[in-house]
């Protein structure tokens, strides 16, 4: 009865959010507190509940100051320099525009703290997104895609979990994944790429009469640049055409999709941010402490990676120093923690609804049921492939449970298993993380949440488009450590 519960619990609440028939706050409320009574919790739900959610406080205030750093990081113009530098480089290209935003992710991503990658590359990237008119769910798809597959660095947590619950040493599992992850990260790239594209037609398609629709394929990929020589589409960019405004504030274009030099995008006066976050006009930017700020944020991200005190205690800190240096009077400090607000309640709410959904998933005793189950309904004569089960299996249960309850729940039983038929540890904790793509798209992951809070993308918009792509990614990384014999067949 609680495996059922358990797995329809999931399967309604993931209907429900996907179809918009109920915000994502309210489904992580609702939906497992009426399961959790049919389950029999009674009044002992609450107990599980707070439990849970004390658990939790933590990360809320974690998000809660790191969204008042970055983001005051970003009024004061700490971030401008960046997003000039990548639209020169990138262009307004909508396909160069999301392989960046996937490269970009991906660097960040080697702290591996998912939080700040989000942070960070929606802070440089979607300023850029909303000036182009693209989606910012392909910004959240595709961060999200490349940081779950760099989730597998041995200082990102799931690694050095999977080692952890089998005692094994933690490069021993991780090196022999590195061909997986480089299968990993060009598939992202891939699905970026292509995602790119099909921005680059949609806005062809929506908004012909400002980006304008090209005679032939040379239009984009070999054509002449408006005042410039031929020589293919290095260092240009799409641009609107056909008696549109121009991208960069200038003139209306004539002909024909005409390439222009990305120059053009950010010119002396940068008119490509007026109207965004990143305004040059607003008039919280503080330039002359330009110095400090890039030097507090090194500080505060040394400090990340170092480890030596909570990272909630960091950002708090952080962010009181930052709002007493650029805002020394108190009015404006008030004001900055108010226009910052929205993010916050966004994210901390969901934050603290998902403990709702693990309270009743732990208490309860679903989740041991489902772990338990799922173990059972394994024929013996599949022992020899329990590696590749083990990975396949990663990708659902890390998605539905947390990385804690995966690995110290269920991998040590799955191993013990497979011991059995002569399947070494390692190779079981290898298997055991090419999940982790498709589990940092879980509404249980923080990160997720702050990441789609940001971007003012619905969390269900993000699943119809993340969720089948970052499955491929897995099951990527899990046949080529297949191959490599990294995770082998016994």
């Amino acid at each position: 009865m609680l495996v059922i519960l358990g797995f329809a619990m999931i399967a309604v609440f993931m209907v429900l959010i996907m179809t918009k028939k109920l915000t994502p706050v309210l489904a992580l409320i609702i939906v497992p507190t009426v399961f959790g009574l049919f389950a029999g919790a009674g009044l002992g739900i609450g107990d599980m509940v707070m439990d849970s959610m004390k658990a939790m406080t933590s990360t809320a205030a974690l998000l809660m100051f790191a969204i008042i750093y970055f983001g005051l990081m970003i009024d004061v113009g700490l971030f401008d320099p960046l997003v000039r530098f990548i639209l020169r480089k990138l262009g307004n290209d909508p396909a160069k525009v999301v392989l960046g935003t996937a490269i970009l992710a991906a660097a960040v991503s080697l702290d591996g703290d998912g939080s700040t990658t989000f942070i960070l590359t929606t802070a440089a990237m979607l300023p850029i997104y909303l000036r182009l008119k693209m989606s910012p769910v392909v910004l959240t798809c595709v961060a999200g895609l490349a940081n779950g597959t760099m989730n597998i660095v041995p200082w990102g947590g799931p690694t050095a979990r999977a080692a952890s619950a089998l005692k094994i040493d933690v490069n021993e599992v991780f090196v022999p994944m590195l061909p997986s992850l480089l299968a990993g990260i060009a598939v992202v790239l891939a699905f970026a790429w292509l995602l790119g594209l099909q921005e680059r037609n949609r806005l062809r398609a929506t908004q012909p009469e400002i980006w304008g629709v090209p005679d032939t394929a040379e239009a984009f990929d070999g054509g002449t640049p408006a005042g410039g020589s031929a020589g293919g589409a290095r260092g240009t960019s799409f641009v609107p055409a056909t008696g549109g405004p121009a991208v960069d504030g200038s003139a209306p274009s004539t002909g024909v999709a005409v390439l222009e030099r990305t120059e053009t995008l950010v010119d002396d006066n940068h008119t490509a941010m007026a109207d965004t976050a990143l305004d040059p006009n607003r008039k919280t930017l503080r330039p002359k402490l330009q110095w400090f700020n890039l030097g507090l944020t090194v500080a505060v991200m040394g400090m990340l990676i170092a480890d030596l005190v909570p990272l909630p205690y960091v950002f708090m800190v952080g962010s009181a120093i930052a709002l007493l240096v650029n805002f020394p009077h108190v009015k404006d400090q008030a004001a900055q923690i108010v226009a910052h607000a929205p993010s916050i309640v966004a994210v901390v709410s969901m934050v603290m609804a998902a403990a709702v959904l693990t309270g009743v998933l732990t208490g309860t005793g679903m989740v041991e049921a489902m772990s338990a189950w799922l173990v059972q309904i394994i024929p013996s004569s599949m022992g020899p492939f329990m590696a590749v089960i083990t990975g396949v299996l990663s990708i659902p249960m890390t998605f539905f449970m947390s990385n804690d309850a995966f690995y110290f729940g269920v991998l040590p039983v799955l191993s013990e298993t497979a011991g059995h038929y002569g399947i070494s540890a390692a190779e079981m904790a290898r298997a055991s993380i090419t999940g982790q793509p498709f589990h940092m798209q879980s509404p249980l992951v923080p990160a997720i949440l702050l990441l789609v809070s940001l971007a003012k993308v619905d969390l269900g918009d993000h699943h119809k488009k993340v969720l089948w792509r970052s499955a491929v990614v897995s099951l990527v990384m899990l046949g080529i450590g297949v191959l490599t014999g990294a995770i082998g067949i016994g």
